[in-house]
């Protein structure tokens, strides 16, 4: 994998490993840290910045960072797609129904080639 890529695939996203919405779990990756310390810093911060502040900030990093992929991401394309997806739910399915219109019509020009009768006269004099 190319360097490029590394670098994308480290995007912060919220971990499916993690205790409660994977927040901290999916920080710690980002920055490369421990976990454990990560919690620790929040649970300290609760308790002297008050329980509520924290508790809302945690909740809207937990619906503003993207869940991390169900699969590994191998390609730029696999990022891209998961991207779309996560972005527009409406676009990725848009692009998937233009693929596989594409794959329908090929499919289609390959079957009319197959099914022609000059197909079957070509086979019958030359095969």
């Amino acid at each position: 994998m190319s360097s490029k890529f590394n670098d994308m695939r480290r995007g912060l996203y919220r971990s499916r490993a993690g205790l409660l919405l994977g927040v901290c779990k999916g920080i710690a990756d980002y920055f490369n840290f421990s976990v454990l310390w990560t919690r620790i810093i929040v649970i300290v911060l609760m308790i002297f910045t008050g329980f509520w502040p924290i508790l809302a900030l945690y909740v809207l990093a937990a619906l503003l960072i993207k869940p991390e992929p169900v699969i590994p991401l191998y390609s730029d394309e696999d990022q891209e797609f998961h991207d779309s997806y996560t972005h527009s739910r409406g676009m990725a399915l848009r692009r998937l129904k233009r693929i596989y219109n594409n794959l329908n019509q090929r499919l289609q020009r390959m079957e009319d080639i197959v099914t022609a009768r000059e197909f079957d006269w070509d086979q019958r004099l030359n095969g």
